[in-house]
């Protein structure tokens, strides 16, 4: 009993098996600070020291760079896409139903106003088209 009593309770964290114990100061001036401080951003790496130690040693930074203005003109494309397919369903629909509710006659003729706004839809197809590879090859640089 009195062994278990006698032993020291293991409190806090686990030592390290190497723990960092050797630590440098650096000054730099305003305009330095600020040219570092674009780099850290630049690497996406919150933790300054870590981004210092990668750049000693040189291992591998990885840099991201994200295009608010891409991913805008993407996500706005993305949902216009959705609602050119929602007009090609609402086109089927709108087609079965000129058959089987109107006379031949009436049909033809509402076919003919739905073939006219087919045309301009195909003619805005078009220009999106155009719209996105000229955007890629200014902005995304894409030679394609």
């Amino acid at each position: 009993m009195t062994t278990e009593k006698n032993k020291p309770r293991q409190v806090g964290r686990k030592p390290k098996a190497d723990p960092c114990r050797h630590r440098y100061a650096i000054y730099m001036n305003d305009e330095e600070n600020a040219h570092f401080l674009s780099l850290c951003e630049d690497a996406a790496m919150q933790d300054k020291s870590r981004f210092i130690k990668s750049f000693l040693f040189q291992k591998e930074l990885k840099v991201v760079k994200i295009d608010k203005a891409a991913m805008d003109y993407y996500m706005r494309l993305t949902t216009f896409y959705a609602q050119f397919r929602a007009i090609g369903n609402n086109y089927n629909q709108v087609t079965k139903a000129l058959k089987s509710t109107f006379t031949e006659k009436k049909a033809l003729a509402f076919l003919y106003k739905l073939e006219n706004a087919t045309r301009e839809l195909i003619a805005i197809n078009q220009k999106i088209i155009d719209l996105t590879a000229d955007f890629e090859r200014k902005h995304l640089n894409r030679n394609s």
